[in-house]
């Protein structure tokens, strides 16, 4: 069979389907002319796809064996319940003579695809990870196909704390885009304290806002939010209740010209769209979004905003998202928060 750069030749279903729909991948080594093979160092299970297996799970002995079935099971780390997967960091450690991404034997990368599409094998039984968190030691292998994302880590961060930033790195640089085609726009980040939602508000304002505002669930986190200093504005509310969100959202300056929904809960799809003004955007990033819903509830209030799916890649998002690490102590204190 000769390879497709979509990886289409990796299915094992019956039917003709992509790699992120497939419900088993070939994981076999050997190559293709456009493929490079990943040494796994560690996976980031994405937060929506953790949270489900939190909750579902007694401990984290028994999470580990839970993503150990799905992977040994699927050919790819992909939440049977969530339908998503995370993003992997490692080492190139082989690379197919047609490969066009610009890779080398060596280079320590991170992928900007999901582990929903990337075939994977775990070789070390996960032995390393407590079950206890996101990002899980590993050792195993993966491979990218001819149109695979695929980014080298760079040297000033560490290790950790870039594979954070790039997990969440479509966020900023789809707002930044957004938020240029409104003059002096109002900007509200549902789960603003998260990375997804920090780096969503300094691309806010670096892209020329009026006007932030974060919103978080608790005090806790309106605290970390504050003291980072990168909203204009701070509020709590519950995101699964819609009047209290919009009205939270009404008195610290809205509504907003641009809603980002960085939440990894369901229910939130009416209140993102009550706190967004007639023609505005909301912009999903969490993959706990019922889509239907958001579109039936739209619809149901009479709602005439734009309503974006953020797919997790626009050109050249991972170097903006570092850069906007970079320059923005806030951003970083609150990713490093996290990671300790």
């Amino acid at each position: 069979m000769r390879s497709d750069p979509t990886g289409l030749h990796r299915v094992l279903d019956d039917g003709v389907v992509l790699p992120q729909a497939a419900q088993r991948l070939d994981t076999r080594r050997e190559l293709w002319p456009d493929e490079v093979r990943i040494r796994v160092e560690k996976l980031n299970l994405d937060a929506a796809s953790y949270r489900q297996l939190e909750r579902t799970y007694a401990d984290g002995d028994a999470i580990r064996a839970a993503v150990l079935e799905i992977v040994a099971t699927r050919g790819k780390m992909q939440n049977p319940e969530t339908g998503s997967g995370g993003m992997l960091v490692g080492v190139v450690e082989e690379v197919g003579p047609e490969s066009p991404l610009g890779l080398n034997v060596g280079d320590r990368v991170t992928t900007l695809v999901s582990l929903t599409l990337t075939p994977l094998v775990i070789e070390d039984a996960l032995r390393d990870w407590d079950g206890l968190s996101e990002q899980v030691p590993c050792d195993g292998y993966a491979v990218l196909f001819g149109r695979s994302i695929a980014a080298v880590i760079p040297d000033d961060l560490p290790r950790d704390l870039a594979l954070s930033v790039m997990d969440v790195c479509g966020a900023p640089a789809l707002t930044a885009r957004v938020v240029k085609q409104y003059d002096d726009a109002v900007v509200a980040v549902i789960g603003a304290a998260g990375k997804s939602g920090s780096l969503s508000l300094a691309a806010a304002k670096d892209a020329g806002a009026a006007r932030t505002i974060g919103v978080v669930p608790h005090e806790r986190e309106a605290t970390l939010l504050e003291d980072a200093g990168i909203a204009d504005a701070v509020t709590i509310a519950d995101a699964r209740d819609p009047i209290a969100l919009r009205d939270a959202v009404l008195a610290s300056g809205g509504p907003a010209d641009v809603t980002v929904v960085c939440v990894d809960v369901p229910g939130c799809e009416g209140g993102a769209i009550l706190t967004t003004a007639d023609r505005g955007t909301v912009i999903f990033f969490s993959m706990a979004t019922s889509f239907s819903a958001a579109a039936l509830g739209a619809e149901g209030v009479a709602a005439d905003v734009t309503m974006l799916v953020g797919n997790g890649y626009v050109p050249g998002h991972a170097a903006y998202a570092m850069d906007l690490l970079r320059s923005n102590d806030g951003v970083r204190g609150l990713f490093e928060g996290r990671l300790g």
